[in-house]
């Protein structure tokens, strides 16, 4: 039986892997094409991922395919502002993964484009389509810990040698920051957990002196504090220059509980045990494999909603495009040593 969507994939790299099988699982798509730098054997490829798929070496000509609905950019990071404009105004869908972009000048020219073309987008910020957050989200969402004033959401992982994506992970122009490159699932979750919008930011960096680190042409640490309109405050720690295992650090603090990682109290629900934690059963962000990423969750969501022809829930372009504001502004603030507030990065 064919299915309503074909799609195709501009990267065939690591994370393309990933999304083909996730794609294929979903009851509405399959991956029908392959752009990429390098020859591709159709025959080959099609065994590999159980689809027919064809390959493209002309990035034109995959676009100019009126059989191709959406097209999923897995490329690096400095050449998505150019692959994503031209799919849009090919009047294909998009699913993009992150960082949108490198400059923040190319991400308002993607949000031009999207906007003009009434493309649907799905930003790969896939960790909220995690067990761990959609758990947390919903203990937030029933006020269990009533209302947050403090949230700090943090991203350990060493990218080093022994990670594919170390190999040009530490060029400035593909990596970017240490928020950019990885550190902006915690950011964008963060920002998911907190609400409200970010009047403020102050950003500080710093970078590991071991050999591994000092390879990269950018700081490797960064810590990120937010003043929220009403008051509430946040931290990000985007942290890619350590030797541990990879964490992704919660606690968020509210007037009637908090939530540590997969952890809660509150004082809503009576009998609990105050001197001790309740648990979630959740399954906690511990790892950076991208075959571990809640991809097919997300993209079925994606799916129905085009289905709808509604927007994409939580991973549109908009919410991403607000959440790559706050990174743009804390990269800013540590460039320059000083307070930034969000009013300062332009929107259009």
């Amino acid at each position: 039986m064919s299915k309503k969507y074909n799609v195709a994939i501009i990267g065939y790299g690591w994370a393309a892997t990933a999304h083909i099988a996730a794609i294929n699982a979903s009851a509405q798509a399959q991956v029908t094409a392959v752009w990429s730098s390098r020859k591709l054997d159709d025959a080959e490829l099609s065994a590999k991922h159980g689809s027919r798929i064809k390959s493209y070496t002309d990035l034109a000509a995959m676009l100019a395919d009126p059989s191709v609905h959406v097209v999923d950019i897995t490329s690096y990071p400095n050449q998505h502002a150019q692959q994503f404009i031209a799919a849009a105004k090919g009047g294909k869908h998009i699913i993009i993964e992150k960082p949108l972009a490198i400059e923040w000048s190319e991400i308002l020219a993607m949000k031009k484009a999207a906007e003009s073309s009434g493309a649907k987008v799905c930003v790969c910020f896939e960790c909220r389509f995690s067990s761990q957050f959609l758990a947390t989200k919903s203990v937030l969402d029933q006020g269990l810990v009533g209302k947050l004033h403090y949230g700090e959401v943090d991203y350990y992982h060493g990218i080093g040698p022994w990670y594919g994506q170390y190999r040009w992970n530490t060029k400035k122009e593909l990596g970017g920051s240490a928020l950019l490159t990885a550190g902006c699932h915690a950011l964008d979750a963060l920002l998911l957990c907190m609400g409200g919008e970010v009047e403020e930011v102050t950003s500080y960096a710093t970078q590991s002196c071991h050999p591994i680190f000092t390879a990269y042409e950018y700081k490797t640490s960064t810590t990120t504090l937010l003043r929220f309109k009403g008051g509430a405050v946040g931290k990000c720690a985007a942290v890619v220059d350590c030797f541990q295992p990879y964490y992704f650090h919660t606690h968020l603090v509210g007037s009637e509980g908090s939530i540590l990682d997969n952890k809660f109290h509150s004082m809503k629900i009576a009998g609990l045990n105050k001197g001790t934690w309740s648990e979630l059963s959740m399954k906690m962000l511990d790892s950076g494999d991208v075959s571990d990423h809640p991809y097919q969750t997300q993209f079925q969501a994606f799916f129905d909603a085009l289905d709808a022809g509604k927007e994409m829930p939580l991973t549109s372009f908009a919410d991403a495009f607000a959440s790559h504001r706050v990174i743009a502004a804390a990269d800013l603030s540590a460039k320059e040593g000083r307070a930034l507030k969000l009013s300062e990065i332009a929107t259009s």
